[in-house]
């Protein structure tokens, strides 16, 4: 599986305040985007497989309204992981 739970903890290390930081708004969006990235990836080589594909969107969708409310709520921290995961150019 792309997604084991020694990933899950390095993202969250990473971007989170702690491993077992699961719930923060920057935590949750580097989740979504390596699972983005991931769904991505798959597919360009599956073009057809349009289940991936709607999950592929749901999962924008739900980063797109936490990058909403981050933005909203404190302006700083949404700069910030903006600039870690290089989602604007």
């Amino acid at each position: 599986m792309y997604l084991d739970s020694a990933k899950k903890k390095e993202i969250f290390e990473k971007y989170g305040k702690s491993n077992s930081d699961t719930g923060s708004a920057e935590a949750q969006i580097a989740l979504f985007s390596y699972r983005i990235s991931s769904l991505t990836e798959h597919l360009k080589l599956n073009r057809k497989d349009y289940s991936t594909e709607r999950a592929l969107t749901m999962l924008v969708g739900k980063r797109r309204a936490l990058l909403d409310y981050l933005k909203a709520k404190d302006i700083e921290r949404y700069r910030s992981i903006i600039k870690k995961l290089g989602l604007r150019k």
